[in-house]
């Protein structure tokens, strides 16, 4: 695998962090320095983390998590989905998006994807190092910018965003899983 496939790679990877990224920074009326660093750090790390996770599992759990990730991730952005649509009783309330908790459960549900990229590193002729830097900074730029992107058209369209938000992570969970089970064309 060259460096070109491996940039490639890392932006196919970093799309559902930069979409979740969006996501925060709609369901923010504004959002700060500090609330998209935070997104970009947990989910440009976690990216990172789990392909070299991966690397170094292998194949010894490959056949327990490459038929249940599709699952995990519909789940997990399904439930945070359902709980910001809950939790916007109003169009003005501040969004909790960027509590720790969440941003640790987004990440782990948009980076279970680099897990299993990084299983397949183990296999493939991959300088993992180099991988994995492509992977988490490329992840970490395009959900900065995400949150960004978010917030502006938040704020511009001044709709129920922490609805449209929820509502946009059941279906890019629901779009995994559907993809997964060969519903849907990857």
């Amino acid at each position: 695998m060259g460096i070109g496939e491996i940039i490639l790679t890392a932006f196919a990877l970093a799309m559902d962090a930069f979409s979740v990224a969006i996501c925060n920074g709609l369901s923010a009326k504004k959002s700060t320095f500090k609330q998209a660093a935070a997104t970009a750090i947990f989910f440009g790390g976690f990216q990172a983390l789990m392909p070299l996770l991966g690397f170094y599992i292998g194949k010894q759990f490959e056949d327990i998590i490459t038929p249940i990730d599709h699952w995990i991730i519909f789940f997990l952005l399904a439930f945070i989905g359902v709980k910001m649509i809950m939790e916007s009783s109003s169009c003005e309330v501040e969004s909790n998006a960027f509590a720790l908790k969440n941003l640790f459960s987004l990440a782990v549900a948009t980076s279970l994807d680099a897990l299993a990229v990084g299983i397949s590193f183990a296999w493939l002729k991959v300088n993992i190092i180099v991988a994995v830097l492509f992977i988490g900074v490329i992840t970490l730029v395009l959900s900065f910018l995400g949150v960004k992107i978010g917030t502006y058209l938040g704020s511009k369209f001044k709709t129920c965003s922490e609805r449209i938000g929820g509502v946009v992570l059941i279906l890019i969970g629901l779009k995994i899983l559907l993809e997964h089970l060969g519903v849907l064309p990857f």
